[in-house]
């Protein structure tokens, strides 16, 4: 995926830039569109505005509508197949998630350079307790990923990696010496944290989606034309990934993608033949239903999409604003390890967290209401 950005336009009226922001921000934050997306659709809209020499709003109307208007009918199905509820594939969530943990240890050295002072020492307990939790938190984004990818099972790996790291690092910082080694200024941990960020977000997008990516059989029907993958699932692969698909990718609830890959498989059961396809070892599933990417897609449609990505959003916000919690009130209640400039950011952080989570609760509601009214 390319991150490189358009020249800049330059829109003869103020009210035609406000406008043009309004529908980068629909596009962005509304409708996911992909890469570049936008930079095409404001630069054409930019040339009709300047040919008509009138308003951008009185050529192409409400910026809102005309962001929905475009995105639904030149954002590709396939690349809406592809993205999660946060508009990002796995590619983009890997560097969006080892991005943040750069920018924490920046954070964290930055912090402690003000508070305890300009040199950082390490020692083999503090060395292993360190590695453990940064393995850990590693293994811990790329579950995160995998479960946004619909591979639950690789999303237990991960997690199970991410524990015996976290495990076998404090238990062999409590065994070794606790003797200083040598001694780091803090901004050379805080310039390897910014590094870190930096590097994550250039890693290759789309060679990662591949990692996230079920194995094929080769000869997939109508050999991948549309863009998608190459290779074939059989049935059960298909339908195992359907509900991968729905509950990680698309946010369902377990018992609903259940019930919609019972469907599929009752329906596979009385397709005329379907014994004997079975047997032959048929890929039966992809020639009736399609693509699994873009069948869960079509499942997941309709007026409850958005109320499952705000709700996955309120989740998200309350486990942060609970870790912030415990973690300001740990730093409070410690005598010997007190630290107001810590606690303070917990706070600060905690506040944030809990804002967030009432924010998305009551769009939430209103969402529901909404859908009960109509």
């Amino acid at each position: 995926m390319s991150r490189t950005r358009t020249p800049e336009l330059s829109w003869a009226r103020e009210e035609d830039e406000e406008w043009a922001d309004a529908v980068l921000v629909r596009l962005v934050l509304d409708e996911d569109a992909p890469s570049g997306f936008a930079d095409d659709i404001l630069a054409e809209a930019h040339q009709l505005v300047a040919e008509a020499g009138q308003p951008a709003a009185e050529v192409l109307g409400d910026p809102a509508a005309y962001a929905r208007t475009v995105a639904a009918e030149r954002v590709s199905e396939r690349y809406r197949a592809s993205i999660d509820t946060r508009g990002m594939r796995p590619g983009e969530r890997v560097a969006t998630s080892f991005g943040t943990l750069g920018f924490l240890l920046f954070a964290v050295f930055g912090l402690y350079w003000i508070q305890d002072g300009l040199w950082v020492t390490v020692d083999p307990s503090s060395l292993a307790a360190f590695a453990g939790i940064a393995v850990g938190a590693c293994l811990g984004c790329l579950a995160f990923v995998a479960r946004s990818a619909g591979l639950f099972r690789g999303m237990w790996g991960f997690l199970a990696g991410a524990a015996a790291a976290l495990i076998g690092g404090i238990a062999l910082a409590s065994t070794v010496s606790e003797d200083r080694l040598f001694r780091v200024p803090a901004p050379v941990l805080m310039l390897a944290g910014a590094g870190w960020a930096v590097g994550a977000f250039l890693l290759p997008d789309t060679r990662i989606d591949r990692w996230f990516a079920p194995v094929r059989r080769a000869g997939r029907p109508g050999g991948g034309l549309d863009g998608g993958p190459t290779g074939v699932l059989d049935d059960e692969r298909w339908l195992a990934r359907l509900e991968g698909l729905l509950r990680g990718r698309h946010g369902m609830k377990a018992a609903e993608a259940r019930g919609h890959v019972r469907e599929a498989r009752q329906h596979l059961a009385s397709v005329e033949g379907s014994a004997t396809g079975s047997a032959a070892g048929e890929e039966r599933a992809e020639e009736v239903f399609g693509d699994v990417e873009i069948y869960a897609l079509r499942l997941s449609e309709g007026p409850r999409r958005q109320q499952r990505i705000t709700r996955q959003k309120l989740y998200g916000a309350l486990t942060s604003a609970v870790i912030f919690g415990v973690l300001g009130a740990d730093r409070l209640i410690d005598a010997e390890g007190r630290s107001m400039g810590w606690a303070a950011v917990y706070a600060g952080a905690f506040g944030c967290a809990a804002w967030t989570a009432f924010g998305e609760w009551r769009s939430l509601r209103t969402q529901r209401a909404g859908a009960s009214g109509g």
